[in-house]
């Protein structure tokens, strides 16, 4: 096999990797794709969290399709698993039994359990094992599981709409959507991959929102507020449907302390209250972030107005923005939030944005830099 042909077929096995989004974590990404001869004869990827992974899809597929794989080689945009769970046996062990005698890996596993090991199983097996082939792609999929696995903290998204002046709000009368139907669409599909959305009380107490995944797929992500005093009014939304999509108030000790009545009236809506430890601007969000990591979150989406937007940005604790700039500007903009990305880049490491069209509008996209 040529380095062309390889490099073809890690491509497809990193891209067939992207159909698991939103369906696998905590799990990563991962895609497989099984040639011989220089001929593709089957493929597979990690679909569902406890379902098979991708070699394993790609084994029964080629079974499916009466393939002999034996003596083929594999392309995978991950480190085989080599250890042993409740939900899913080594995939390891299901190469090297099926006779595969070659495996193509983008890179190895970060996770503890893995971590080289597979590889190594594999080459004690007598199998041809590369590692590193089209890396710097496999890792970009996969940055949020690396940060999961590395750092114990899920991958933070800050989300908003604002107009081409900078207004995160329009003047009483002009209506309630900053950003047109279009972009409105994208959100429910960025929030279907994700694992929780993340508000903070004034959001709660203005709009009163019920941010739920309205795009039809994906998963429905957990509601969170950020709420150090215990303000989040019992008849919102987000109290009254907290027996149907879960919610958490993240507060202080002191007001779980202080307000007692108001934490038997919210549990007793199913509302779950999470303690952490007070910061200069409310709840201590690396603690937020620390326990959204140890319950295995991979994406938090952070949706709240500015003061929430700006905590997360200026303490370093965002990783990515998704900005939609809608065309419209505003004529009286008095007492109205603003958030401008033009004073982000000047003191934040924003990358080069990734820009896309959406109706009117105009999505920018930034990973912000380590």
């Amino acid at each position: 096999m040529n380095a062309s042909e390889d490099g073809q077929f890690m491509a497809a096995a990193i891209q067939c990797a992207a159909n698991g989004r939103g369906q696998v974590e905590p799990n990563p990404m991962v895609g497989a794709v099984i040639v011989r001869d220089g001929v593709e004869i089957a493929r597979g990827y990690h679909g569902q969290f406890g379902g098979p992974h991708a070699e394993i899809e790609a084994l029964r597929a080629a079974a499916r399709a009466g393939m002999d794989v034996r003596g083929a080689t594999m392309y995978v945009s991950l480190e085989p698993c080599c250890h042993r769970n409740k939900k899913t046996p080594p995939c390891t062990d299901a190469l090297i039994a099926a006779g595969i005698a070659r495996v193509v890996v983008a890179m190895e596993d970060p996770d503890a359990n893995v971590a080289g090991r597979g590889l190594g199983t594999l080459r004690d097996a007598g199998i041809t094992v590369e590692c590193g082939l089209m890396e710097p792609r496999a890792r970009d999929l996969l940055r949020a599981y690396i940060k999961l696995r590395t750092q114990h903290r899920p991958w933070v998204i800050c989300k908003w709409a604002q107009t081409a002046d900078g207004y995160l709000a329009l003047p009483a009368g002009e209506g309630q959507w900053i950003s047109g139907p279009d972009s409105r669409r994208r959100v429910h599909e960025l929030r279907a991959g994700c694992d929780g959305i993340c508000v903070g009380v004034q959001t709660v107490l203005a709009d009163d929102p019920l941010l739920t995944n309205r795009s039809g797929a994906g998963r429905e992500p957990v509601r969170l507020v950020l709420d150090s005093n215990l303000r989040t009014p019992l008849g919102c939304e987000l109290v009254s449907t907290a027996r149907q999509w879960p919610v958490i108030v993240a507060c202080t000790p002191g007001a779980i302390e202080r307000q007692p009545a108001a934490v038997e009236a919210l549990e007793a809506r199913d509302v779950e209250l999470l303690g952490l430890p007070a910061g200069e601007r409310g709840v201590d969000l690396p603690s937020l972030l620390d326990e959204l990591g140890r319950r295995a979150w991979t994406y938090l989406l952070v949706e709240g107005g500015p003061e929430v937007l700006d905590s997360f940005v200026s303490a370093g604790l965002a990783d990515e923005l998704w900005v939609f700039v809608a065309p419209r500007r505003v004529a009286d903009a008095a007492d109205l939030p603003r958030f401008d990305i033009a004073e982000l880049q000047r003191r934040s490491h924003l990358g080069q944005a990734d820009t896309q069209r959406l109706g009117e509008d105009t999505l920018l996209r930034y990973v912000l830099k380590a």
